[in-house]
């Protein structure tokens, strides 16, 4: 096994010179540089991560707590985290806690006893349990998709683009407006502002919220949103012209149902959702949606992680990321 002795006899230079080259902590000639990574490829040595470790009480390792792993907006979101980390020489740790509360404090504790030496948390609730376990980490944390509290969140600006999506469907002449989403409070991002959102622009425009018009779901599956726009159809007294749904997935179910039933999609009932998924665009018809740009965000995380890691006193606390309204043929 090839030793970081054999590195430096090799590459004509010190054990310290190389140690230098491999910590990045001191200055190397670019002369040494380029002998010591020639020799690094030719043997193919591969530096011992425990003994870095030791050294600079760093394990280079980022823990990313994910809701669910299967999602497309997780994998966007692990993507854009990777690649950035990747280029600082940082690993990731992927923790799935399958939608359960509970786990996204198990794995926060049990992430830092893996010695991590920071953690990404894409945040689907807010509780005092949640934010305490926050508040006592060791390490730093950063969480994103929800505003939470005294902690570096990267935060979608879920009302403002639920605001220009219902406003886009006004501009489109629908007045009938619905709402699709899911109970709860726990999740305030999704089940709290895009509904806020959505009854704030009606009343803007002087036009009637009506309760059975809001439909929610138990979860964001597609099944949810189909069971949804049943009821929504089914059960209220006057049809909507136009539904906004949260999620790109319970969209797909709400269109299936009005399929189903002979809808015509937008002529009958026009449909808005959130995700941007890349199923979205091959739908028949296409559906408009809002894109929160997960990977930017994934990214944008990263960046601010790798700022409190390295120490920097000005660590923003809240930064709102962008988006983009995807006008396509569902509206």
């Amino acid at each position: 096994m090839t030793t970081i002795n054999d590195i430096a006899k090799m590459a004509g230079v010190s054990r310290s010179t190389v140690s230098r080259f491999l910590n990045k902590n001191g200055y190397v000639s670019e002369e040494a540089a380029k002998r010591i990574q020639d020799v690094i490829h030719d043997t193919g040595y591969m530096p011992s991560q425990s003994a870095q470790s030791l050294r600079t009480k760093k394990s280079g390792v980022i823990g990313v707590i994910l809701p669910k792993i299967s999602t497309e907006t997780a994998s966007r979101v692990v993507s854009g985290i990777n690649q950035f980390l990747q280029k600082n020489h940082y690993q990731v740790l992927l923790a799935d806690t399958s939608l359960n509360h509970e786990k996204e404090i198990e794995f926060i504790r049990l992430l830092q006893s893996r010695n991590v030496d920071g953690i990404i948390l894409l945040g689907t609730h807010i509780s005092t349990e949640l934010m305490r376990a926050i508040q006592e980490s060791r390490v730093p944390i950063v969480v994103i998709g929800q505003d939470m509290p005294e902690t570096t969140s990267v935060i979608y600006p879920d009302y403002l683009a639920t605001v220009e999506m219902i406003e886009y469907m006004l501009e489109r002449k629908y007045r009938q407006i619905a709402y699709i989403g899911v109970g709860g409070e726990e999740d305030p991002a999704i089940g709290i502002e895009r509904k806020r959102a959505y009854v704030d622009t009606l009343k803007k425009y002087h036009l009637t919220v009506r309760e059975q018009w809001i439909q929610l779901g138990g979860d964001f599956s597609i099944e949810s949103g189909y069971q949804a726009m049943r009821r929504l159809m089914e059960t209220s007294s006057s049809r909507p012209d136009a539904v906004f749904v949260v999620t790109d997935r319970m969209a797909i179910g709400a269109i299936q149902y009005l399929k189903d039933h002979q809808y015509r999609i937008p002529e009958n009932v026009a449909i808005g959702a959130t995700g941007a998924s890349t199923l979205s665009k091959y739908l028949e018809p296409s559906l408009t949606t809002i894109d929160f740009q997960n990977e930017e965000a994934g990214t944008l995380a990263a960046q601010l992680m790798m700022k409190a890691l390295e120490g920097e006193d000005e660590v923003e606390k809240k930064v709102i990321h962008s988006y983009r309204l995807l006008k396509r043929d569902s509206v």
